[in-house]
């Protein structure tokens, strides 16, 4: 396999202008945002789950009355989202129009491929089991919203083959987008789907999705050999044999010395150089470099095995879809990248294609050079750290306003982050992948369904009927942490 590196002047993206976009913030009142109340009579045991419900738990095994409440998409209005602008170019004008660009290319492509520089799993055998230790029988339920019994997790065990751990140990490139599980099953395991913000699509085997000719680190085969337990750069578990293919190390090492381009564009079509469709591109994604034209990059792409051996093939795309060098964080990639991871909806574990609030932090700075983990736990401890340990919600948003940096800052809370992107009207507004609104009324806790990227205050759903503010955003903050400086 041969190579063809042609090294050209590092592309300068420049600010570009920024819009004029105001909200209507006087078009909507109280009265607009009442949810629609509908007494509903003899409910045995059923939860009400739609995307125009919330969710309401029902305890009695008789018949019982109670209140659904309905959220009627075309009659109201999140406060939040119909008062602060959508419009990322809005926010923009809270950063300088210079250009910003870090010098960490090299230190991004390093953790990149991290996992093809290993000879054996860093992870101890305990840690990697550590689903069987949290999914527990008479916890766990299944499709059927069912309880998923005992010889479910038997099964699982027996086919994940632990004493095989750390015995294959090759490298290896997945095919195509899929999934990573925490057990060798697609079959879902949920919480209590009676629950609001339990069940669909709550998924706990899903650890995260994995693009296509992403590096693998394999450890073994499950029992059946169907599975693989394989680590990336940035999680572990399981995935379907079919979905990858073992490379050797000359290979990737040649993959690594490779001048790398990055994908800019989400959900275009890639075909090989036959014409035949591969995946579409996704934010995050990266490929080493064959050739260019003046108007196109030719990549190198595994589409396919024969046997056990991996198929290289080219493909020809677009300039406009890829960068050879890390973006400058500026207005004008700011605005195309947060665009781009915006035309997804939210995706529990990255899910369907989509993406959840740490996923899409995380493919939004790929471009950019910087590396983010996973989950937001781990995302939370990267760059300078702010604790808010002990403060007021008003000497939160002091700190923020003070020490924050606009696009350049996360705030976190517990199972949550978000991307603070400067203030309108004196409050701070975040940019983040939310699930919904926590409400309760009652005693009995519910969903406003969001499920999507949105612009928002720290205090969303305060304007909500029933919303509840022990679990708000900003009561919760735990930290901020500035990424690049």
């Amino acid at each position: 396999m041969k190579y063809i590196f042609i090294i050209l002047l590092t592309i300068l993206f420049v600010g570009c202008s920024i819009k004029n976009v105001e909200p209507k913030k006087d078009e909507i009142t109280k009265k607009e945002l009442k949810t629609k109340e509908i007494k509903t009579k003899e409910i045995k045991k059923e939860v009400f789950v739609d995307e125009n419900l919330t969710e309401v738990k029902v305890n009695d095994d008789d018949a019982v009355e109670d209140f659904v409440y309905e959220i009627e998409e075309e009659s109201i209005e999140i406060y939040d989202l119909v008062t602060i602008p959508q419009d990322v170019s809005y926010f923009l004008n809270n950063i300088p129009y210079e250009v910003f660009s870090y010098d960490i290319q090299k230190e991004y492509e390093k953790k990149y491929f991290n996992i093809w520089n290993i000879n054996s799993p860093k992870m101890s055998l305990k840690s990697v089991k550590w689903p069987f230790a949290v999914y527990r029988v008479g916890k766990s339920y299944g499709e059927n919203l069912k309880l998923i019994k005992q010889n479910f997790f038997d099964e699982m065990m027996e086919n994940s083959n632990y004493k095989a751990y750390s015995t294959l140990n090759k490298k290896a490139v997945v095919l195509r987008d899929t999934n990573i599980r925490a057990f060798p099953t697609n079959r879902p395991l949920l919480k209590d789907p009676s629950l609001a913000g339990e069940g669909f699509p709550f998924d706990y085997l899903q650890n995260s999705s994995i693009s296509a000719n992403k590096p693998l680190f394999i450890s073994h085969y499950s029992k059946n050999r169907e599975w693989v337990h394989v680590f990336s750069s940035f999680a572990f578990g399981w995935i379907k044999a079919n979905e990858l293919v073992i490379i050797d190390d000359k290979d990737t090492k040649q993959w690594q010395k490779a001048q790398q381009i990055r994908i800019i564009k989400e959900g275009v079509s890639i075909y090989d150089d036959s014409g035949e469709f591969l995946f579409k591109s996704k934010i995050g994604m990266m490929f080493a470099l064959v050739s260019e034209d003046k108007d196109s990059y030719t990549i190198l792409i595994v589409s396919s095995k024969k046997g056990s051996e991996p198929l290289y093939n080219k493909s020809k795309i677009s300039k406009t879809i890829a960068s050879k060098n890390t973006l400058m964080l500026n207005r004008e990639n700011l605005e195309n990248i947060i665009n781009e991871v915006s035309k997804t909806n939210y995706g529990w574990g990255g899910m369907y294609e989509q993406r959840d609030c740490s996923s899409m932090l995380r493919d939004l700075f790929a471009p950019f050079g910087i590396w983010l983990p996973r989950n937001s736990s781990q995302q939370s401890k990267i760059g300078k750290v702010i604790s808010f340990k002990g403060m007021s919600d008003e000497e939160k948003i002091e700190t923020i306003k003070e020490k924050g940096i606009p696009f350049e800052t996360l705030l976190y809370k517990r199972g949550h982050i978000a991307l603070y992107v400067g203030t309108y009207d004196d409050e701070v507004v975040i940019f983040h992948n939310t699930w919904g609104i926590k409400t309760k009324k009652d005693g009995v806790d519910g969903r406003i369904i969001i499920g999507k990227p949105v612009f928002s205050s720290l205090n969303l759903g305060s304007y909500q009927n029933y919303y509840d503010e022990e679990s708000g955003i900003l009561r919760n903050l735990k930290s901020m942490n500035i990424l690049t400086r």
